[in-house]
């Protein structure tokens, strides 16, 4: 088990208090609250006993809030524990969409519709290509998930992308691998990507749903929104198709590090005091080199809260034979083109059994606490303890 961090983002939160809390939005508030209250008596809690000795604890509540560095731990086991039911046995590949530093104040301002559209460009990118004949000529299924940050907390929109190496055949009869090493064209898929996300910026325009402030408003001129679309036809799309990676427990491995990530994990703080923030970053310009950066509470703050995802939008989207509605009926059709034995039924989703601290017996709720009874319980046991 690892050592909790020294600092979270909660610590930050609570040293800035009203002095920043009181310019934000109320969704901002909220998020900033919950990180705050998450696993604090504010929030109620149980008592634990153990069923060998008797020892008893006190443990606190989560926040469950997607945003909150703390809470995505427990999350992301159980997503993976579910994956794990749908891995194939082939080589998969991680992908990457990113797009132009000139197209990220327009996404700023127009989240919601942006990341979707980001989402929608990078998955039909990969699934034409893919069914392209002088390619794969398969139809392929794949998960995407979207981060928006950089290391520094810089806005850095993109879609990681993770592939099985291979798809069915268009009548569905075969499993046609790709080749060991190399999945599809990255310069192909490149020029895809942009060409449909233009086109359903276009649209949008067009449509008048997207909103411009700031030095962005000129773009509501016609004239204005085409030289913009040129500047982007003429800037690099970058896509990045990293190297394939193994079996079955590689690739849940490489997940578990992408999924239900926030802009900043609690580990990655240095120190936190009244005034600074200090934390880590991969330097990956230069050899992934480790660097410290420090910045005031209120700028870290407020990079984190650039990265909070709009109400509703998903994190994780699949695509091809892994899209909700078709997943049921083609997965184990690849499953069984692969030759691999039925998945066994998942097991329910149970918190893993907590041991005793003293003799590692099991502990056991016995009694669920809100925050007054917390207060009063943790006031007892130290009266307890200083009689004792």
């Amino acid at each position: 088990m690892t050592s909790p961090p020294p600092w979270e983002v909660a610590d930050v939160i609570r040293m800035v208090g009203a002095r920043f809390v009181d310019s934000l939005t109320r969704a901002q508030r909220k998020v900033l609250n919950a990180i705050a209250r998450c696993r604090t008596a504010a929030l109620g809690g149980h008592r634990d006993q153990c069923l060998r000795c008797g020892y008893q604890t006190i443990t606190f509540h989560s926040c469950r809030n997607r945003h909150c560095p703390k809470c995505q731990v427990n999350a992301r086991e159980k997503w993976l524990h579910k994956r794990q039911q749908e891995l194939l046995p082939v080589g998969y590949y991680h992908i990457v969409f990113s797009v132009p530093h000139r197209l990220i104040p327009v996404m700023w301002q127009n989240k919601k519709l942006l990341f979707s559209l980001l989402f929608r460009a990078a998955g039909s990118a990969l699934l034409e290509v893919a069914a392209d004949p002088k390619r794969l000529g398969v139809e392929i299924g794949f998960l995407c998930i979207l981060h928006t940050w950089g290391q520094t907390l810089n806005a850095h929109p993109h879609i990681h992308c993770v592939v099985p190496g291979g798809g069915l055949s268009p009548d569905h009869t075969r499993w046609i691998s790709s080749h060991p090493r190399f999945f599809l064209p990255v310069k192909v898929l490149s020029s895809v990507f942009r060409d449909k996300f233009v086109a359903g910026l276009v649209q949008a325009y067009l449509a008048n749903k997207l909103r411009f402030y700031g030095d962005c408003q000129t773009l509501t001129k016609g004239e204005e929104f085409a030289a913009f679309l040129n500047i982007l036809y003429e800037k690099d799309w970058v896509v990045y198709a990293k190297p394939p990676f193994g079996g079955a427990e590689h690739v849940l491995q490489y997940l578990a590090r992408y999924t239900h990530r926030v802009a900043i994990s609690n580990h990655r703080l240095v120190s936190v005091d009244q005034s600074h923030v200090t934390f880590r970053w991969k330097d990956y310009a230069h050899n992934n080199e480790q660097r410290t950066m420090t910045l005031t509470c209120e700028k870290f703050l407020s990079l984190f809260l650039q990265h909070l995802l709009p109400k509703g939008l998903p994190r994780i989207r699949y695509f091809g034979w892994l899209a909700n509605r078709r997943r049921g009926e083609l997965l184990p059709l690849c499953r069984t083109l692969l030759h691999q034995d039925p998945t066994p039924t998942p097991a329910p989703d149970e918190p893993p059994l907590a041991h005793c601290p003293r003799c590692h017996g099991v502990m056991c709720i016995i009694e669920r606490l809100t925050a007054a009874q917390i207060h009063n319980a943790i006031h007892g046991m130290e009266y307890a303890l200083d009689t004792s």
